[in-house]
């Protein structure tokens, strides 16, 4: 009852004025311009040591052996399968459910995405299609932790054993996420690949790194990140294929400044989704997708699945309210002339969107978003 009564006291003031909440807020205010105007005033501008120490910080909060730094999320997977040996015509499981640059990047190598269906209550690859979809020419798998959420990772880490299948993690929306036992999402496989850019717990703009506790795997990585050489002035030797895939200081003095805040953006993400769920408890058109947080999953989104969303993001614009639809499944995209059916994963891309999100949103602004739901 007293909820209820607060939603009606929202309501009145809600609808009286207009108020644009958008769909992601973060905030880049106590440090980073200072830090990255050192940056230049000092001529650190190309990837030196403060790239370095930004990878010894990660490595150590992390707890992994190894950290390299790259552009940007998607080159982190494109250089961690290279680096893995994905040749033109091998097969890569991919699950349907992610941002197209995880097939992208496999395909930008000349291997095959293999799209593999979702779990039927949650937007993370299914273990039984799984099995569906190894053949003998799969190379790897990657398993995505979609906004947080672990994607099976034992249970492929087991799987990839018995097929001798490389796995590579994409954790580019769970830096800071942990799994039951305690150990962080992105660290167990051979490479667990993450994004700085803006929609993300973290961000200096772009860029992404690579996690890794193979010592010969991530000195491969720093090679191929400049064109295969470890020294860009004077090269001994051409060793291996490479590309310009390197971060740089200006980028890393903004992300230090981001990472000294990790903590208390993590805490900030559990306190928005708990209010989101006590506010959500009890509607019948409008379903959140649950994260496991006393499992240590912590995700930068709230994600909601509505049979009704064209309505539902009328409505919410109409209050000056932005969402975001999730995004189609990967199989629609007609140039992968995917053929397999994965049906778990069409609810998904049919129903979900993103409500109002991120460690910037004040609880004002959720509660006027939940008032608006409520209406709906």
């Amino acid at each position: 009852m007293a909820w209820r009564v607060k939603q009606k006291r929202l309501r009145k003031v809600n609808w009286l004025v207009v108020k644009n909440i958008p769909w992601w807020q973060t905030e880049f205010t106590t440090g980073e311009a200072e830090a990255a105007a050192k940056a230049i005033t000092e001529g650190r501008l190309s990837q030196g040591p403060l790239v370095a120490e930004f990878e010894r910080q990660l490595a150590d909060y992390l707890g992994v052996r190894q950290v390299v730094s790259t552009t940007s999320g998607s080159d982190a997977l494109l250089l961690s399968l290279w680096a893995a040996n994905v040749l033109p015509g091998d097969e890569v499981l991919v699950p349907n459910r992610t941002w197209i640059a995880t097939a992208h990047a496999v395909s930008l190598l000349g291997a095959i995405p293999i799209f593999v269906d979702t779990d039927a209550d949650f937007p993370v690859i299914s273990l039984l299609d799984l099995k569906n979809k190894v053949t003998s020419r799969t190379k790897a798998v990657i398993p995505v932790h979609f906004n947080g959420r672990n994607a099976h990772i034992d249970e492929i880490l087991k799987f990839g054993e018995d097929f001798g299948i490389k796995v590579i993690e994409d954790a580019a929306q769970a830096l800071g996420s942990k799994d039951l036992s305690g150990a962080f999402l992105g660290t167990k496989s051979l490479a667990g690949c993450f994004s700085l850019s803006v929609a993300k717990v973290i961000s200096s703009g772009q860029g992404g790194f690579i996690a890794s506790n193979d010592d010969e795997f991530a000195m491969q990585l720093r090679l191929m990140r400049t064109h295969g050489v470890e020294n860009v002035v004077e090269p001994k030797s051409w060793s291996r294929p490479g590309f310009n895939f390197r971060f740089t200081d200006v980028l890393a003095s903004i992300a230090l400044e981001q990472f000294k805040k990790l903590e208390l953006r993590l805490s900030r993400l559990r306190e928005i989704y708990n209010r989101y769920e006590v506010g959500m408890t009890g509607l019948a058109n409008i379903r959140m997708i649950p994260l496991n947080l006393d499992g240590g999953e912590v995700g930068p989104y709230i994600e909601i699945l509505s049979d009704d969303r064209e309505s539902l993001v009328k409505h919410l614009m109409q209050h000056g309210i932005e969402s975001r639809k999730f995004y189609p499944d990967l199989d629609t995209a007609n140039y992968f002339k995917a053929t397999s059916e994965n049906p778990n994963s069409r609810i998904f891309g049919s129903d979900g969107l993103y409500l109002p999100s991120g460690p910037s949103l004040s609880n004002d602004s959720i509660d006027i978003v939940l008032s608006a739901l409520v209406n709906f």
